[in-house]
């Protein structure tokens, strides 16, 4: 699961964990039963790449700081964007594939109420 990233890259693409409905992971995790979420395969990927997104966004406050071209700037903005998107595309689908494939064989209306969610989420996300 290589992704290479640059702070001039426009495009980042989502962690390539296991999908979640490919993985035979128990329903709840830990002693207090919490439920394990869709990006539970993927969390480290995810974490790195947040990490790397919070370094870019440092870097980018740097050159406001130094007074850097504003296109570089912008440059940099996008990138981070991108990246953040792409985490952002791999949480929706890691939610497809498990918490709304869980609630939808649960019960109809379970998943109904979870495609409903999962929509107003991508929703806002298409909007950021």
């Amino acid at each position: 699961m290589h992704v290479t990233t640059t702070p001039t890259d426009t495009q980042a693409t989502a962690p390539t964990a296991p999908h979640p409905a490919d993985v035979d992971a128990p329903a709840t995790a830990g002693e207090t039963g919490s439920p394990v979420h869709g990006y539970t395969p993927a969390k480290d990927e995810y974490l790195r790449r947040l990490r790397r997104v919070e370094g870019q966004v440092r870097g980018i406050a740097r050159m406001v700081d130094e007074d850097v071209y504003c296109i570089d700037v912008l440059t940099q903005i996008a990138a981070v964007t991108k990246a953040l998107q792409a985490v952002g595309i791999g949480l929706v689908e890691d939610h497809l594939g498990h918490c709304v494939v869980d609630a939808a064989r649960q019960s109809p209306e379970e998943g109904a109420a979870k495609v409903r969610e999962a929509s107003a989420a991508i929703a806002r996300l298409v909007r950021s």
